[in-house]
């Protein structure tokens, strides 16, 4: 009887273990849970994303920007999809999803029994040296228990990755974005302000001549160098603003060195000649908005942690251990050994702490989840009504200066140079008219460039990654002076 109890005890432990479920396949995967990332952020925005784990697909990704950018001057959407096959701080965040599969994985993977073996009577002679063996065998039965509770908040938390992934994917393709029309429209905003450099400089020149003959006083030609040494340290800060841009949209595509021969382009695309249609803004947001199903996610993993609480509320730590004595004894010159089974159970006894703590705490922790995915909720649809508001309203102010400032001053300029012609205008009148129509045409470009980041804006405030999110980093410092190449 006692061959096959000895067998029986020892192999409980190992029999509760060998009861487990076997592990997930989506969680033991090399690139765990990316996939369900890459089908979301092409859904939302189009663009394709990468994560590289060997030197061989970081290579790859490599020559393929490469041949995106050098030498090329890049449209907006390039610029985007540059920066997802390319910033490493995106790849880091790709990382995220494998260790939080890795945490689910372990999470489904049953503990491991503790085997523990002593030696007693160290030293005994006349017994061989030794006088009892103990061997024992420990599984936590506290850890099996619990293990469905432990996995489903696994793999929320699991999921919660993926969602914050796709909202960092759709960060960096709105921060780019943003940064290639603010680089765009520096540097249109250069090329107006060389032009009025251009017709300053003539004001200037003219004024200077008039001076030397008398037929222009000292304050008339003061007025005329002082406009044109303010024009050229506004054209000297649009030069730094221009290349702090630039820099802004290499930081972000994750170019360095001999990468950063590329171009953009010149001006900014005309404005389109209609809106697009925008309907249930607000039902579209809560629909598509990442970070409300992080909010909501988050709001199920406390749901999970507090079943988890609530399950391990009194007994906090159940093991069972099961092992052999072997005890040895000299009798008559003869060494017996007797062996004998051992089972025990081991667990805390809720005398102090019942668990009404962590459970005010888990209920406090739910509380608090359930009324921050509210407030999202709430803030969701703000962003998207303004987000809406601000499309609308910056359309409709660029289309005002496109059709009727810039035309308006147009005319302004035209009419001047034919009374020029006809000797009725003045000179400086008719260099006045050439600023204001230039003033004009960089206003109708500053509200294009407003209109353009409103539209980016919407886009966020529909599927995510706004500007207000953080991980965002401070652009780096250039020194100012020198042309301006880009």
């Amino acid at each position: 009887m006692q061959r096959r109890t000895i067998p029986m005890i020892l192999g409980l432990p190992l029999v509760l273990a060998a009861c487990a479920t076997a592990v997930p396949e989506n969680y033991t995967t090399p690139k765990a849970g990316f996939a369900a990332v890459s089908e979301q952020t092409a859904a939302a925005i189009g663009k394709r994303t990468a994560f590289a784990q060997t030197q061989a697909e970081n290579d790859a990704l490599r020559r393929e920007v490469l041949a995106m950018v050098q030498g090329k001057t890049i449209s907006a959407d390039t610029a985007v999809q540059v920066a997802l096959l390319n910033n490493k701080g995106l790849q880091a965040a790709y990382a995220e999803i494998g260790l939080s599969a890795a945490t689910a994985w372990q999470e489904a993977t049953p503990v491991n029994p503790v085997v523990s073996i002593g030696i007693l009577g160290i030293g005994a002679a006349e017994l061989g040296a030794y006088r009892a063996i103990e061997g024992m065998i420990a599984s936590n039965l506290l850890a099996a228990q619990t293990r469905a509770q432990r996995m489903a908040l696994a793999d929320v938390n699991f999921r919660a990755a993926q969602a914050r992934a796709v909202n960092d994917t759709l960060m960096l393709a709105n921060q780019t974005r943003v940064a290639w029309v603010k680089a765009v429209a520096a540097f249109e905003t250069v090329s107006y302000l060389q032009r009025a450099k251009v017709t300053s400089d003539a004001g200037a020149e003219l004024a200077q001549r008039l001076g030397e003959t008398g037929a222009l006083n000292k304050a008339g030609q003061a007025r005329e160098f002082a406009f044109n040494a303010e024009l050229a340290g506004q054209l000297a800060q649009a030069r730094l603003n221009a290349t702090r841009a630039k820099e802004e949209l290499s930081r972000l595509m994750g170019l360095w060195g001999d990468d950063l021969a590329y171009f953009v382009p010149d001006a900014l695309p005309s404005l389109p000649r209609a809106m697009n249609a925008v309907s249930a803004i607000e039902a579209k947001a809560l629909n598509n908005r990442v970070d409300l199903r992080i909010a909501k996610l988050d709001l199920e993993a406390q749901a999970a942690a507090f079943g988890l609480t609530d399950r391990t509320r009194l007994v906090t730590d159940l093991e069972l251990i099961a092992g052999l004595e072997a005890e040895r004894e000299a009798e008559g010159g003869d060494i017996e050994t007797e062996v004998t089974p051992q089972l025990e159970l081991e667990f805390a006894i809720p005398i102090f702490d019942t668990g009404k703590a962590r459970m005010r705490k888990a209920e406090l922790s739910y509380l608090q989840a359930a009324n921050v995915l509210a407030q999202k909720a709430v803030t969701v649809r703000s962003e998207a009504r303004a987000a809406e508001a601000g499309y609308r309203a910056t359309y409709r102010i660029a289309q005002h200066y496109r059709d009727v400032v810039v035309p308006l001053r147009a005319t302004v300029e035209e009419e001047g140079l034919l009374s020029y012609n006809g000797m009725i205008t003045s000179t400086f009148e008719l260099i006045s008219a050439a600023r204001d129509k230039l003033g004009a045409e960089l206003q109708a470009a500053n509200a294009k460039r407003d209109f353009y980041l409103a539209q980016a804006d919407l886009t966020a405030a529909i599927y995510g990654g706004g500007a207000g999110a953080s991980g965002s980093a401070e652009t780096a410092a250039l020194a100012a002076g020198g042309d301006v190449k880009h």
